[in-house]
């Protein structure tokens, strides 16, 4: 039986992804570094877990490992032997303002395009479930604040469910997409304009806090962050402040056949999260 490998099987992503398969019929294994949650311990640092993971394998979802500023080295090993057992579709979650052969997954996006019989990266702008499931979510219950580097700047969130059945698209589609694809929401919001539609769902004064970029990193690095990945992500909410995330594009709407999630559903969807 031809199996989907999910790496980070239990994330955002992930277990989104896990769900759309395994209700279509499709023979998936999602994996996680500690096993728990998922059929498989995989880890990007431990080649002792690629075997059993890769077994049957034709199709692979792909999430760098974390808190790693240039990941490539760390996944080319198990790349390789991917490649070597015969595996043929490789799908990528990088991000929209990540270029092939730029920093971070840009070089895996190049390695792979360069080596990978079927192919794609999937470079989604910032996810709508940062605010409920992850680094915003405890900031906006116990503070009322969103605290960003992005000044004015414009994003069009996207929701991890639209990034998910594009994944599946990529991985089930009888023709290769052998390209990358830039994932948005329909509408570019400032974080001014998430805190006030949060706090009008909830009742509760939500604070956009504009810090500098240094300010940013040093919070990261407070959380757990290696310094140069939270210099990394620091940066990009400066390039967020000129304009870097403003645009929509078309792409999931022409894969999906319907329109991406807008903000305000999610929002509505999601408000319980903040009380």
């Amino acid at each position: 039986m031809s199996v989907t490998l999910i790496t980070g099987g239990t994330g955002k992503t992930g277990r989104r992804i896990t769900a759309l398969l395994s209700a279509a019929g499709r023979a998936v294994r999602p994996v996680s570094r500690t096993g728990a949650g998922a059929n498989h311990r995989f880890d990007w640092a431990d080649p002792a877990t690629f075997a059993t993971a890769l077994d049957d394998v034709s199709a692979i979802y792909l999430l760098a490992p974390s808190n790693v500023a240039e990941p490539l080295e760390a996944m080319r090993p198990f790349l390789e032997q991917a490649l070597r057992r015969g595996v043929r579709r490789l799908v990528l979650l990088s991000a929209s303002s990540l270029p092939k052969g730029g920093p971070m997954m840009g070089s895996v996006h190049a390695y792979l395009e360069e080596h990978a019989p079927e192919w794609t990266v999937l470079r989604p702008t910032w996810f709508m479930q940062n605010f409920s499931e992850q680094q915003h979510l405890e900031t906006i219950r116990n503070e009322g604040r969103v605290y960003s580097a992005t000044s004015d700047g414009r994003i069009a969130f996207i929701d991890a469910g639209d990034i998910a059945a594009v994944a599946v698209e990529a991985l089930t589609s009888p023709t290769p997409f052998n390209r990358d694809a830039i994932l948005t929401g329909p509408a570019s919001l400032s974080y001014d304009d998430v805190a006030n539609m949060i706090g009008a769902a909830t009742g509760k004064r939500i604070e956009h806090v504009r810090l500098t970029e240094d300010q940013l990193a040093d919070r990261f690095v407070a959380s757990g962050m290696k310094p140069a990945y939270a210099r990394v992500l620091a940066a990009m909410d400066t390039a967020i402040s000129h304009g870097s995330e403003a645009r929509v594009s078309p792409e999931v709407p022409n894969i999906l056949g319907r329109p991406a999630s807008s903000l305000g559903t999610f929002v509505a969807t999601e408000r319980t999260a903040w009380m």
